[in-house]
């Protein structure tokens, strides 16, 4: 097996956890830089000879020899003492054999721990979600960024802002079940975007991100695995990730490309998320508070439960959509909306829909706003304009497999203008 991007996630991750909770939140930048060190060259390594069996204990052991090599060079045993004394001779340290070296409970607990203390409650949601982003799920400025749809020296100010906050608490780890519940919204959001970003995000490397997708819905299981934060508005967004990630394998062809949903093969959807997902939604109904993420999983199911897209039901999910625009309204919920509208009532109604998008010039740089335009235009038998949109949506495009999608519908257009 060849590392890659997701073990590099996961990896970055647990290593944060263990080396600030034994270390002491104060030292958060040393961690940091030795968790990436560690990586960096286990990595360089790892793809010559592949990754070994026992990996996750050869980078704890790796990542604890570079911070106390760290702490030495800088002189400051003496004042780091007691913390490195309990790190040494703490017990999954102790243990013998390298299977041992980590319990499942302890590394979820860290893990947890870490999501949650993130959440500072001096600090606003936006800059708590920017940390669980950047901390425990390994994203860059540049992807933060684009998630939330500001500048990346922005995001660089909330990390700074985020950073020097926790540094400064007292009892970062030191997590009560009542933490739990005013932190939960802060993680669910961040679990979400990050999964958004996998699923039909900016990035300039892929269309789809699979380990994106893959570390959302291990973080999620982790909070529904854990009483405290097993909540249905947990329960809700698992439910919405298993549901979209059962899709992932037909969401793109061999090359990459984006397949529209009416020429997806249903038949390579993930009968087992599609189980887990349906699983979640019923144990998300046991409470009385609706979320956005309960929502947009009935959305989801109402796609999954569908032979095509012919026999979905378009009627319940516009319903939907007009929920969770009382809810969470944004353009790209509206877009979506608009979308459902045209396939229940015909492009016109999903034209004027469109063109009734509140705030319509945050999608000014998101191809999919002048491809849907083009879409139903093409639809209404107008493909000289719906060329002139889909061109528009390919100079948006933020990769190679959008370009490659954007340009076939452009030769489609071509092709229907001259017949």
């Amino acid at each position: 097996m060849k590392p890659d991007g997701a073990l590099f996630r996961r990896e970055a991750a647990r290593l944060l956890a263990t080396l600030t909770r034994a270390f002491g939140v104060e030292n958060l930048a040393l961690a940091e830089d030795v968790v990436q060190e560690t990586l960096a060259v286990a990595f360089e390594a790892w793809i010559y000879q592949g990754v070994p069996e026992h990996y996750s204990a050869l980078l704890t052991t790796a990542a604890k020899n570079r911070a106390l090599d760290a702490f030495r060079r800088e002189r400051t045993a003496r004042r780091f003492a007691p913390e490195l004394r309990r790190f040494i001779e703490s017990e999954w340290t102790l243990r013998s054999g390298l299977d041992a070296l980590f319990l499942p409970d302890a590394l979820k607990d860290d893990e947890l721990r870490m999501m949650f203390s993130c959440c500072h409650p001096r600090l606003h949601e936006d800059v708590q979600v920017a940390l669980v982003l950047h901390m425990l799920c390994a994203l860059g400025v540049d992807e933060i960024a684009s998630a939330f749809l500001v500048s990346p020296a922005a995001i660089e100010k909330r990390l700074s802002r985020g950073k020097r906050t926790l540094a400064q608490s007292k009892r970062l780890f030191d997590l009560t079940a009542e933490d739990f519940a005013p932190r939960l919204t802060a993680v669910h959001r961040a679990l979400y975007l990050l999964f958004s970003e996998g699923y039909h995000g900016a990035s300039s490397e892929a269309v789809i991100r699979v380990d994106l997708c893959r570390e959302a819905l291990r973080l999620v299981r982790l909070l529904v695995g854990h009483d405290s934060s097993a909540t249905p508005a947990t329960h809700a967004l698992a439910a919405l990730m298993c549901l979209h990630g059962a899709r992932l394998p037909g969401r793109a062809d061999e090359a990459g490309q984006l397949r529209p949903l009416v020429e997806q093969d249903r038949s390579r959807w993930d009968t087992t998320l599609l189980t887990e997902g349906f699983f979640h939604l019923d144990r998300s109904a046991e409470g009385e508070l609706l979320t956005e993420y309960h929502v947009e999983a009935g959305i989801a199911a109402q796609h999954a439960s569908a032979g095509s897209v012919k026999g979905t039901s378009w009627g319940e999910i516009v319903r939907l959509y007009d929920v969770l625009m009382k809810i969470r309204p944004s353009p790209v919920v509206a877009l979506n909306r608009a979308m459902a509208i045209a396939e229940f009532e015909g492009p016109e109604r999903g034209l004027a829909a469109i063109a009734m998008i509140d705030g319509v010039q945050r999608l000014a740089g998101y191809p999919f706003h002048p491809a849907a335009v083009a879409e139903l235009e093409l639809r209404r038998g107008r493909p000289l304009v719906a060329k002139k949109y889909f061109e528009l949506a390919k100079d948006l495009a933020r990769n190679e497999g959008e370009r490659r999608f954007l340009e076939q519908r452009v030769k489609e257009c071509g092709r229907t203008s001259s017949s």
